[in-house]
Formats: structure tokens, C-alpha cells, sequence
């Protein structure tokens, strides 16, 4: 059972959900929403509530994977989305009220006397509202170009009787369907839920009830392929953050990569069905369109790497799928994101770093900084093994001598005997900065020199980044940090992810299983959040992200393994 407040209610394969509107401050009130339109629109369609002779009724929520119950003193209302664009409601005892969120040109006509469309036209989408037991009444009142209001009783026929209603979402012409029984519709969801738990990875038994949620969180995230969406895609969330960004969508295809690999595959390529021909991918993206003024990081061959590791599904066919779009992303970096033609490429904005507001980014862009190094080191070895894999000899070669190259040049640039250090382009003028961004080359690990693996590790184990709960994103300490300010403190899956895997692949096992055990206990308490208080361990932002759904899962497995 989980908290409607902060989990939304929805289903894999679907763009209905059921949630509060966490973008206003109100009484709690559950809203059937379209998220079709990503963040720039929260997508509600109908305001839920109880009715009982007229009058509105109080109600206790109860979400299940399978379905929504909603318990008033008078009767019970039961909701489940029983197929992509099918909402099912039961009821008993109570009727429920749908109060359409309109605007210009909406309408509802009765199509039947136990049928009525009603035209979204500002979420650009159909609603077919069918009475299967008891009545439908609407108070819609027609006036010049759309409905005045439009309000939707959906009624049992007698005290105490039940009451059935289908809501379908259709674009163009509606056509008839059967529909299961309600109880029946339930199962196959539950069954369908219990698979994708099954699919997912082992995690020890103490993080038990966190494994069910992010299994919930990451399941019913997922929408089809459609509109400009190539494939399935795991949303950030389907509460605000209804898009996938491109670094977000990594993680969530690493935690698939075992159990579900052809999901998995469509979770990473995702972003390269839509690569620019310059190479550059796109900041985020959903069915509707893709946001170009941002990029996000290339942890591109770091994630596939560890893709190909967990599963036999990455062939050499699917290696010349991904060769030339990974290619082109590493290669956009050296070439559109050099400025000052040192060799060294740079973020032009926070954003581009997947660091939004890091302190690295206080003194203005752009801003070389030695993570985004990190990762093209590691992408173009990665680069070299594909084309070795694929019969590209000379092509591995010249990638092998390009990472140790680029490997050569971060250390001289960034490093100043004691820590690495991020600069701003042209100037190379050093930013005070403490942040973890700064941290990130672990994830070369033995790749480092000794003496600054070393340091690197101390200033992880030592420095204060690692609390009660987890890695900072700035030094509790700095005159920066900020207990819900973003990338200026809270603790991030991500970062964590990243960190553990360098900690392990520098051999540092104890401290690194020891960081993921603190994680983990973590999300288990609090959820699985956009991020985390540091200090606290308290969710904050967005209260059920998938990437962190993710981490969480790929960290659990880790302890289990």
C-alpha cells in the first residue's frame, strides 16, 4: 500500500494517472490526468470526488499496484486501469463525481443514453465515458464554442447497488470494444505487476518493502512508444517530471540490463533514434518533442558498458547499431564543445552537466571541469572494444590512443596536487568550488595515477561529503551548501552510483558497499525521491523518481550479490 500523496497511481504501458496536483497548493483532491504534454503542463482532465444524495463525501485513499480505493462511511469507489487507454470504476454504495478541468472549445455529448464523449480539446484528447451498472449524469451546458462546465455523476441506480463506468481515451473515432469484468481487469493487472517484481533484481531482505516500491515507481513510469517516443520509455516520474532526460534514462537501463535487456536496449537507444546529425542528443524528450537548448552528460559508454556485462542480449548486431550514434555523441563534445581549442571540452551550462546549480557554475560558463573528461576517457575505451568487436582494428586503435590522450591532458589540466579542480574556458581561472562533481574521476579508478587515486578516495572517506546517509553533493561545510538546494548538497542516486563505482573498481570495496548499505537504508525509510536531504535523510522534490527507483535497485543488488 503505498501514499497517493506522493506515489501516483498508473499502470506500465500507460499515459493515465491518477494524482493530487503537487503544482498548487489545495486540499489533497485526486485529479485523472493526461500526461502527454511532459512538465510544461500537469494534464488534469477530471477532479475526483465522492458523492452520496448529492453531497459531496470524505473519503480515505488506499493505493494498490493493481488498483485505487477510495473508502467513504457511505460505500467504497474502486479504480483500475485495466489497459493502456482503459480506466475501469466500481463503486458501491456511493457514486462519483468527475468535474471536467476545462477550457477553450471543450464539450461532452451523449452519444447513448448510457454513453457520453467528451472532447478535451485542450489536452487534445477524446474521453468516452460508458455506463456498464447504473446511470450517468452530466451537467454540461452548452454555450457558444465549448461547455460552460462539465460535470459527470456517475451513479448506482438505487441505495446501496453498484455502480460500473468505463472511461476510454481515444484522438479520432471511437469504436466499440467489450470490456472485462472489473475483478477480472484487476487480476490481470496484479498478474502483470507480479511478473515485473519477479523480473527484478534480488535485493537483501532488510531493503524488502523499498524493492516493492521502486518495482511500483519504475513499472508504472513506463509509456508506449508513441507520438515522437521510438520505443517504451521509462518517464522520470509520472508525477512532474513526465519526460526522460539524457543521462536519467542510463541508469534506468542499467537497472534492467539482467532481468529485462530488450528493455533495457530501448531505454538507452532511445535518445540515439533522436540524435542530431551533429551527434548532439537532445536535453530531454516526450511524445510530444524534444528539448535541444540543453544536453546532459556522456555517460553513454560507461552505461553500456555495464549493460553488456549483465546480459549475452548485446550482440555484436546491436554493437553496429550503437557504434556510429556513440561515435558521433563523443566526438560532438570534442569537436562543438571546445571553445578555446585546448583539447579539453566544457559545459556551457549547468544543465549540461546533469549538476544543474552545482557551485562550479558560480562564477558564470563555460566551465571545464574534470568529470566530463572522465566520462569521454572511459566512452572512447569503450568506443575502442566496439570497433575491435566489429573488425574496425585501426579504428580501435586510434580510440585507445584518443582516451589515453584526453586521460594524459585532464590530469594536467585539472589537477593541482591535491585535488581536481574545475576552470572556466579561455581564462583557465580556478573555481572555488566543494563540490562532489569534483570527486567524479574515481570512476577511472586504476586508470589514475596512484598518488591521486588515493587522495581522490581520502577526500570521499575523510573530506565530509559521506553522512549518516549518504554522499553530499556539496560539503555540508561549504558556504554553499544548502540542505534542499539541489545540486548545492542533497544527496543524488546518480552521484552515488557513480562514486560506488569507482570506489569498486579502485578496489575499494568495504567503503564503497558501505556508502550503497547507507543509500539503500535510506530510500527504504524515505522513499524513493528526486533526492535526499543530506543531514536528515528526508525526501525531497519530487517524491517518486524512477532513476532513483533505479540506483536503489542496482545498489541493493550489489549487497545481495
Amino acid at each position: 500500500m503505498f501514499d497517493i500523496q506522493k506515489i501516483p497511481f498508473s499502470r506500465y504501458g500507460s499515459f493515465i494517472t491518477i494524482s493530487p496536483n503537487h503544482q498548487e497548493k489545495g486540499d489533497g483532491a485526486l485529479y485523472i490526468r493526461n500526461i502527454r504534454n511532459g512538465d510544461n503542463d500537469f494534464g488534469e482532465v477530471f477532479k475526483i470526488e465522492l458523492v452520496w444524495e448529492g453531497k459531496i463525501q470524505s473519503y480515505k485513499p488506499i493505493l494498490k499496484p493493481s488498483f485505487l480505493l477510495l473508502e467513504s462511511e457511505e460505500g467504497y469507489v474502486e479504480f483500475c486501469i485495466t489497459d493502456a487507454n482503459v480506466l475501469q470504476i466500481r463503486s458501491k454504495g456511493i457514486g462519483v463525481r468527475l468535474t471536467g478541468i476545462t477550457g477553450a472549445y471543450d464539450y461532452a455529448v451523449m452519444v447513448e443514453s448510457d454513453r457520453w464523449e467528451v472532447n478535451h480539446s485542450s489536452q487534445e484528447m477524446r474521453y468516452m465515458i460508458t455506463s456498464v451498472k447504473g446511470l450517468i449524469e452530466m451537467d454540461a451546458p452548452f454555450i457558444e464554442q465549448r461547455c460552460d462546465k462539465i460535470i459527470a455523476d456517475l451513479l448506482p441506480d438505487s441505495i446501496g447497488a453498484e455502480m460500473e463506468c468505463v472511461i476510454e481515451e481515444f484522438t479520432t473515432n471511437y469504436h466499440l470494444r467489450s470490456y472485462p469484468a472489473f475483478e477480472e481487469g484487476r487480476m490481470a493487472v496484479k498478474r502483470d505487476f507480479e511478473a515485473w517484481v519477479h523480473n527484478t533484481l534480488p535485493l537483501p531482505e532488510e531493503y524488502s518493502s523499498g524493492k516493492y516500491l521502486a518495482a511500483y515507481i519504475t513499472w508504472s513510469c513506463v509509456v508506449p512508444g508513441e507520438g515522437i517516443l521510438t520505443r517504451p520509455a521509462m518517464y522520470m516520474s509520472k508525477n512532474w517530471m513526465t519526460n526522460i532526460w539524457s543521462w536519467d534514462h542510463c541508469f534506468n537501463a542499467m537497472a534492467l540490463a539482467k532481468q529485462s535487456p530488450e528493455l533495457a536496449w530501448d531505454q538507452f537507444m532511445i535518445f540515439f533514434d533522436l540524435q542530431d546529425t551533429t551527434g548532439m542528443l537532445p536535453d530531454f524528450v516526450n511524445n510530444r518533442f524534444a528539448l535541444w537548448n540543453f544536453t546532459k552528460p556522456p555517460i553513454h559508454g560507461w552505461t553500456l558498458k555495464r549493460i553488456w556485462e549483465q546480459s549475452d542480449y548485446v550482440t555484436v548486431e546491436k554493437l553496429l547499431e550503437v557504434y556510429e550514434p556513440l561515435k558521433k555523441w563523443t566526438n560532438w563534445w570534442m569537436t562543438y564543445q571546445d571553445s578555446d581549442h585546448d583539447g579539453i571540452p566544457q559545459y556551457n551550462h549547468g544543465n549540461d552537466s546533469g549538476w544543474d546549480n552545482s557551485t562550479i557554475f558560480h562564477k558564470g560558463t563555460p566551465v571545464e571541469s574534470p568529470d566530463l573528461s572522465s566520462f569521454l576517457v572511459l566512452q572512447m575505451e569503450v568506443l575502442a572494444d566496439i570497433a575491435g568487436k566489429i573488425g574496425k582494428k585501426d579504428e580501435a586503435e586510434e580510440w585507445r590512443l584518443q582516451s589515453k590522450q584526453l586521460l594524459t591532458g585532464m590530469i594536467e589540466h585539472f589537477w593541482d596536487g591535491e585535488r581536481f579542480t574545475a576552470i572556466r574556458s579561455g581564462t583557465h581561472e580556478v573555481i572555488e568550488s566543494d563540490s562532489l562533481v569534483l570527486s567524479i574521476p574515481l570512476i577511472l579508478g586504476k586508470r589514475l595515477p596512484g598518488d591521486i587515486l588515493e587522495k581522490l578516495i581520502e577526500g570521499i572517506r575523510d573530506k565530509g561529503f559521506l553522512t549518516k546517509y549518504g554522499l553530499a553533493t556539496e560539503l555540508p561545510s561549504s558556504s554553499f551548501y544548502r540542505e534542499d538546494g539541489y545540486w548545492r548538497g542533497p544527496i543524488w542516486a546518480p552521484t552515488t552510483l557513480l562514486i560506488v563505482d569507482g570506489l569498486l573498481s579502485a578496489g575499494e570495496q568495504e567503503l564503497g558497499l558501505e556508502i550503497a548499505r547507507r543509500f539503500c537504508a535510506m530510500a527504504t525509510k524515505s522513499g524513493m525521491a528526486e533526492n535526499y536531504n543530506a543531514l536528515t535523510g528526508e525526501g525531497l522534490r519530487d517524491p517518486a523518481f524512477t532513476w532513483t527507483s533505479s540506483v536503489f535497485l542496482i545498489l541493493g543488488y550489489l549487497l545481495y550479490k
